[in-house]
């Protein structure tokens, strides 16, 4: 075989195999479900990494209301890990962790990996939305594991709309509407109701009440 020819065959080869790893890796991890985009924050630290961080406000910009914080984070280590708190330096708001199911920490398992953000995951709410950057600035948030301790890293901040709108919070819901009604009738206004004296009062018809008749037929 010529020399021109078994460059040929080891290039086509090499792009077989790149094609291999990439589709491999794709399906790796659910892929799908993670839904990680290239644009998002990202990092890794002794093993641990998180990718496809972002801070999801409201997605009207003028409502008040709560904020959430979405990642994945990724255990490759072979020790348990349990992610203890999550804050913004800087700041003084309050990010609430809460598991996927019931209470207790949001562990992340040797291997294993913890979602944050969407229906049936993890969450981590902060209270007042207001206190995270503007749409469109990057908002610095702070990791603490157990083992690992701290990991900060800039997030973008974005509303929940188009994309995002499945994992952010909603907008606050109307207040509800104050029962309508005469609220000045009161009871005991029928006729024959008792009256302040403890005495049942004369009927509006003018007939005679039982206390008359007693009167009369003595």
């Amino acid at each position: 075989m010529s020399r021109s020819l078994r460059h040929g065959a080891l290039a086509a080869t090499a792009l077989v195999f790149s094609i291999a790893t990439l589709s491999a890796c794709g399906a790796g991890n659910n892929a799908q479900t993670l839904q990680v985009r290239p644009d998002n924050a990202a990092t890794a630290v002794d093993g641990i990494k998180i990718q496809n961080l972002n801070v999801i406000t409201q997605p009207d910009h003028e409502a008040e209301g709560p904020a959430v914080i979405t990642a994945t984070l990724f255990n490759d280590t072979t020790k348990r890990e349990v992610l203890e708190k999550i804050t913004l330096p800087g700041g003084n708001a309050t990010v609430k962790l809460q598991p996927a199911k019931g209470k207790g920490p949001l562990v992340l398992p040797a291997g294993g990996r913890l979602v944050l953000g969407g229906k049936n995951n993890a969450s981590a709410v902060i209270e007042n939305g207001r206190q995270v950057g503007a749409d469109g600035s990057v908002q610095n948030v702070a990791f603490t594991f157990s083992e690992t301790g701290d990991i900060e890293l800039g997030a973008s901040v974005v509303p929940a709309t188009s994309f995002f709108e499945k994992f952010g919070p909603s907008t606050l819901p109307t207040p509800k509407p104050t029962p309508s009604g005469d609220a000045s009738a009161t009871p005991g206004a029928e006729s024959g109701s008792p009256s302040a004296s403890g005495e049942p009062s004369a009927p509006a018809d003018g007939s005679a009440t039982p206390s008359d008749e007693a009167s009369a037929s003595e």
